[in-house]
């Protein structure tokens, strides 16, 4: 059963904007700044949670503040990842304020931080502390290098994550350092399993009644997609290395250019869907082709298979090569930008991207839907990230019941 929420106030109340969504019935207190907690705290709003975000009233999360494109001084990245929460200010270094986050934790289901590890206990705020206040809350605690262990005391941003979690090394071309994603992956791949961890222990607390803590570590999360690359090494003594755009002995799957110079890329590395390149090519021989005719083999003629495929797909222009590729059931497709993903149909046909008004700015934000999609309780983009404390007064007065006095006191002291 979920924690009681009947003082539940304002526009985020069950009944109202989030009614039958999902999560509808859980209360997230969302801590900390930036990346790697917040996209656990959007996850999670993205299917109904009430996420309350807690700023400094002197200084909102820095990520209001990031970004290469701006609107009107105003970041495009804060709208999406402070979407579907409702955001308060609040010194959680004062007595007061420590009182008062106390006051929303009575009443909800998770907290979610990414402070350093020993914040929450130096402010009193400690798992202990706080399981006394309720049983039933469920911690999820993101950080570089997780709440125990020599390094837990460490600042780990992701790009740090990214590189002892083994993605940096294995990442760009052969010929230069290591490279890294154009996006924040390690936080954000920390966030994912901080949502489904945090998940894990709401099934359980249902089943128990007792809430337990969450640790995901960023490094931790980028180790676990790095598939077998450890046992590789610890069995064999294999070493995976940088291998730009392929994968070494997953062939043919490449970049290949057509006759305008653009590059289409080609997965047919499976042995019924290499055939059939082989028979669109004209070159049904290639299947049958001692060289070609398993997995091991391409992968071991991997050069050589390509420059062949590049040959014939340089003869083509990129729609038609498309289109032949497509209707022989070959995975195929162009390398997107932005751009490429808001002119598309398929992204169109399923809503992948949607329009969602933003008063900052006065006028619609374009930004990924929520996924995955559920055919019953769906999740929806409900409002692009509010400014900084703007849900001060639902919240203080209306979850917590302040007086308006005692509101205006907080603020003039600084507290809220």
């Amino acid at each position: 059963m979920p924690t009681n929420h009947d003082d539940v106030g304002g526009a985020e109340a069950p009944g109202d904007e989030r009614a039958g969504m999902p999560l509808e019935d859980l209360r997230v207190i969302e801590m900390g700044q930036l990346l790697a907690g917040p996209f656990c705290g959007q996850l999670l709003g993205d299917f109904g949670a009430d996420v309350i975000k807690i700023e400094q009233p002197d200084a909102g999360d820095p990520l209001r503040e990031w970004g290469q494109a701006k609107a009107g001084g105003n970041s495009l990245w804060w709208p999406v990842v402070g979407r579907n929460k409702r955001t308060i200010t609040l010194n959680l270094r004062t007595e007061d304020g420590q009182r008062l986050v106390r006051e929303l934790i009575a009443q909800a289901d998770v907290l979610l931080e990414n402070f350093r590890p020993g914040t929450l206990e130096r402010w009193g705020l400690g798992p202990d502390e706080l399981w006394r206040i309720n049983p039933r809350l469920v911690i999820t605690r993101v950080s570089g290098y997780g709440q125990t262990g020599p390094y837990s005391a460490r600042a780990g941003y992701g790009s740090i994550g990214e590189a002892m979690g083994g993605l940096r090394y294995v990442t760009g071309d052969p010929s230069t350092p290591p490279s890294r994603a154009g996006i924040s992956i390690g936080d954000e791949l920390a966030a994912v399993f901080a949502c489904i961890g945090t998940l894990v222990a709401l099934h359980h607390r249902d089943r128990t009644g007792v809430g337990q803590v969450v640790d995901s570590a960023i490094y931790e999360a980028v180790l676990g997609m790095m598939e077998s690359l450890v046992t590789e090494w610890d069995v064999a003594g294999y070493v995976r290395e940088r291998t730009g755009a392929t994968l070494p002995g997953v062939a043919p799957s490449n970049v290949y250019p057509t006759k305008s110079g653009a590059m289409v890329l080609i997965a047919a590395n499976q042995d019924s869907v290499f055939r059939r390149l082989a028979e669109l090519m004209g070159q049904t021989e290639l299947a049958d082709d001692e060289r070609f005719h398993d997995h091991n083999a391409r992968g071991a003629r991997m050069r050589e298979l390509d420059a062949i495929i590049a040959a014939w797909t340089s003869t083509h222009g990129t729609g038609e090569l498309l289109e032949e590729l497509h209707d022989a059931g070959i995975p195929a497709g162009l390398i997107y930008t932005a751009k490429d993903m808001l002119d598309d149909p398929h992204f169109a046909a399923r809503e992948a991207i949607v329009a969602v008004p933003s008063p900052a700015l006065g006028h619609d934000l374009s930004m990924q839907n929520v996924f995955p999609r559920l055919s019953k309780t769906p999740g929806r983009v409900r409002h692009v990230g509010r400014e900084r404390g703007e849900d001060n007064d639902d919240v203080y007065t209306g979850l917590l019941r302040l007086s308006l006095a005692e509101l205006a006191r907080l603020k003039a002291e600084g507290t809220v």
